[in-house]
Parts: structure tokens; sequence; C-alpha cells
């Protein structure tokens, strides 16, 4: 009952653009040759993003391919990605009521930072 009264206050409160922005990201990175291989990681991220009370980031695929992909996702972007939800955490930690949407974005900095060969799975 708490994890769905926290995602409802999430997706109310912000987590929607969120998703949706990377719902928006996934559709550019498929139309896009040279973003295929990052196409499914924007998606996972976009329903992280929406939802994420309950659910955890874990490794699925540590592989070379993954890892190549991941440094140039954090050169390019998973940097400046990861620093905004960290800027976030920050300012909602500062209060109580904060400190469970904080975490969250804590969350949401790992997968950004490097989002290929992750899996989010339920609690």
């Amino acid at each position: 009952m708490i994890r769905l009264l926290l995602n409802i206050l999430w997706f109310i409160l912000g987590g929607w653009i969120s998703g949706t922005a990377w719902l928006i990201a996934g559709v550019i990175l498929a139309i896009t040759v040279i973003g295929m291989p990052w196409t499914p990681a924007a998606f996972r991220i976009a329903g992280f993003s929406y939802w994420p009370f309950g659910k955890v980031v874990v490794d699925r695929d540590p592989g070379v391919s993954s890892g190549c992909l991941n440094i140039l996702w954090l050169v390019l972007a998973g940097w400046w990605l990861a620093l905004h939800h960290i800027l976030i955490a920050a300012a909602l930690a500062v209060t109580i009521i904060g400190i469970p949407f904080a975490w969250q974005h804590v969350k949401l900095a790992g997968l950004a930072l490097m989002p290929v060969g992750k899996a989010v799975v339920e609690v």
C-alpha cells in the first residue's frame, strides 16, 4: 500500500515528466541508426522513472559490448544525466518527506550513468 501511495505521489509530482522524456528519447534513439543500441535502455529507464518504488536495478549482462556501450554513453550523456539526478536528490534529502524521493533519484542516477546491461526488477 505504501509503495502504491509513493508511486502515485512520485508520478504526480514529476515522475510523469521524467518518464515521458525518456520515452521520447527512446523513440528518437530508435529512429537513428547510431542510437539503436541504447533504445532498450531508454525505454527501461522510462518505465523505472514512472513507477520507481518497489523496484531495484540489477546487472543483467556484464559483457564486453555492454561495457563499450556504457563507456560511450557515459562520455556523451550519462555523466550529466546522473549529475542532474544527484543534484535533485541532494535538494530532496534536505527534508524528511523528500528522503524517499531522493533515494529514487539516486537509483535513477546510477541507471542513467550506465544503463546498458541493467534490468529493473520488483523487490
